[in-house]
């Protein structure tokens, strides 16, 4: 079974996706030479889900696991995954998680000692 040069562009933009390379949807449609609709449109077809709901989803499991890995504050965590405020990367974490990201923190660190 042979693989078309469709299914391989889309195989790319996935692993850009997952590798976190990049965080925005323009950004990525650049970088494959796609409009932002058209690549939107083709994402939500071969994956059911919405392109931006996975960078979002991605950004902010990197956070977490920053939250877990480093010493960064919360604020630079935000900055380094992407927001431009930390308001901004306040909310998503607590609406992706249900935990504002310093009780993340402290919550899986406290768990990781007591098991």
């Amino acid at each position: 079974m042979s693989v078309t040069v469709q299914e391989r562009r889309f195989g790319k933009i996935l692993e850009a996706v997952d590798s976190g390379s990049v965080s925005c949807i323009r950004d990525l449609a650049r970088e494959f030479n796609l409009s932002t609709s058209h690549l939107q449109h083709l994402f939500k077809a071969t994956t059911g889900s919405r392109l931006g709901q996975a960078l979002a989803e991605r950004r902010l499991c990197k956070a977490a696991s920053l939250l877990l890995k480093s010493d960064m504050s919360v604020k630079e965590i935000g900055y380094a995954v992407g927001y431009k405020h930390p308001s901004s990367f306040v909310r998503a974490f607590e609406r992706f998680f249900q935990l504002a990201p310093g009780d993340y923190r402290q919550e899986k660190l406290t768990e990781r000692r007591f098991s």
